[in-house]
């Protein structure tokens, strides 16, 4: 993206539009420190008329009374399209957010529209009605629309997150406000080109970008029934406080300290591999990031060596750049909070194995060096926040139930995985480990099952049918006891 990249309209439920405030976002790159494009930015104003033209196209409008397969054909046109363009979105975001180039094709735009894509299965095979013997007589469950989704997204992967709201919700038979970060307003523009080309009806969908205090006033707004959001766990507990004031059903996608446990068996070589990509993933920028590496003390140093070698050897530059595998972090704001806390983990008494500042000759750009750090006690402030950099800590452990304390010695539960040369033993542990995400000697999110947190991480789930299920309601209905069903009828 060489060129500035301006847009004059908002895009509310299906037509770009001028929009009723007058304030600008200016998206600035992470690599350059210059302006690359400008979008309105949403008002108050804007949020009820996004809100009202959804209201209305789901009380009034075609949507939620086509059928399953009318939905599914106009969905799958937007995952077939997002699957032709996504070079194209994924150049955006890794000027918009720093995501070097290679991660952005997989992790942010083909993984979005894996996402659009196991959706659409999970919608075909999911039991819409069904009949039930009750205690009194014959009843009849049915899942219909929930309604006005607000769905929020954060900035380090915006495509990903709004297909884990918009592909359920829409499917589900909902309309939809996406409410998209000031940092990544961009490639929202691309979704929105695709929707209008996809077919789908006028008020079904609006995206508008703003700040939290739009964003506040959307999740608050009487006229939506239920809000999906990723982000903070502060911003989650702020949103749930606000969306409680009309009984609004919130779903909460938070934070994440998860842990990646090594047992005394596993295999250095496979499991350095294994665990590094994520470790320092999306430049430490992702909320299910394995943070916290824990090696058996009596191999602690060989795993030190190992990891810290395989930091150091990480490529840190221009993120358009395809050799790129650590870009520069999404504004100034990260840069400092993940150098402050590299000064934090050296008061505390952490020693840097590897890192621990800005790259050599990198003065331009929000770049901090992938940075790991040994000798860590989990009581550390580095162990136990949430510090969204490629900063992370290295544990050691005495045995194996040691291990599994400390991976549970947190006020998170997102992530985590375990590295092992028996399977089943493995599968004991994340057993054990009280997280909504677990991988054995692998690391993964499968889009057809739940994902989630424990604790602060979150409520609710995202992907599979538990997902799905978050954009329904349920109904029963009683029948009369003597009731049996018409000819060909269930």
């Amino acid at each position: 993206m060489t060129e500035l990249v301006e847009h004059r309209k908002l895009y509310i439920g299906g037509e770009l539009t001028d929009p009723l405030g007058t304030d600008v976002i200016e998206v600035v790159s992470p690599h350059t420190e210059q302006v690359i494009g400008r979008v309105p930015h949403a008002s108050r104003a804007d949020v009820d008329r996004a809100v009202a033209v959804a209201r209305t196209a789901f009380d009034e409008g075609p949507w939620p009374r086509m059928t399953l397969d009318e939905r599914i054909a106009v969905v799958t046109r937007i995952k077939d399209a997002i699957a032709v363009r996504h070079e194209e979105i994924a150049r955006s975001i890794t000027c918009e957010n720093g995501t070097p180039y290679t991660a952005s094709v997989m992790m942010q735009a083909l993984a979005a529209m894996m996402v659009w894509d196991a959706t659409i299965a999970v919608a075909r095979d999911f039991p819409y009605e069904e009949r039930r013997t009750g205690v009194l007589g014959p009843i009849l469950v049915r899942r219909e629309p929930a309604g006005v989704v607000a769905a929020v997204v954060p900035w380090n992967v915006p495509q990903f997150t709004a297909a884990a709201k918009l592909a359920p919700a829409l499917l589900a038979g909902c309309t939809a406000v996406l409410k998209v970060s000031p940092e990544t307003p961009l490639d929202a523009y691309i979704l929105a080109d695709i929707a209008t080309e996809a077919g789908l009806p006028q008020g079904v969908l609006s995206i508008i970008p703003a700040d939290r205090e739009v964003s506040e006033y959307l999740v608050g707004h009487p006229g939506v029934d239920k809000v999906s959001f990723t982000g903070s766990v502060a911003a989650g507990k702020r949103v749930m406080e606000v969306a409680a004031r009309n009984l609004t059903r919130v779903t909460l996608e938070l934070g994440g300290k998860s842990a990646a446990v090594i047992l005394p068996d596993a295999d250095l070589t496979t499991t350095v591999a294994g665990i590094a990509p994520f470790a320092w993933m999306l430049n430490g920028q992702a909320c299910v990031a394995q943070t916290r590496i824990l090696a058996p003390r009596s191999r602690y140093d060989e795993f030190a060596d190992a990891f810290a070698a395989a930091a150091g050897a990480l490529r840190v530059g221009d993120p358009l750049d395809p050799a790129t595998e650590v870009g520069p972090l999404v504004a100034k704001r990260q840069q400092q909070r993940s150098l402050d806390y590299i000064r934090i983990g050296q008061e505390e008494g952490a020693k840097i194995l590897t890192g621990g500042g800005r790259p050599a000759g990198m003065e331009r750009g929000w770049y901090v060096e992938p940075t790991l750090f040994g000798g860590v006690d989990n009581a550390m402030r580095i162990a136990r926040e949430e510090i969204f950099g490629p900063v992370v800590c290295l544990l050691p452990y005495d045995d194996e139930g040691d291990a599994v304390r400390i991976a549970n010695d947190s006020d998170y539960g997102l992530s985590g995985s375990v590295w092992t040369a028996d399977t089943d033993h493995g599968i004991d542990i994340a057993r054990r480990v009280r997280t909504g995400t677990y991988s054995v000697n692998t690391f993964s999110i499968d889009m057809l099952g739940p994902f989630g947190g424990y604790k602060n991480s979150g409520l609710g789930r995202e992907f599979g049918p538990e997902g799905y299920g978050e954009y329904l309601e349920h109904k029963m209905i009683h029948l009369p006891a003597t009731y049996t069903p018409a000819d060909g009828e269930a």
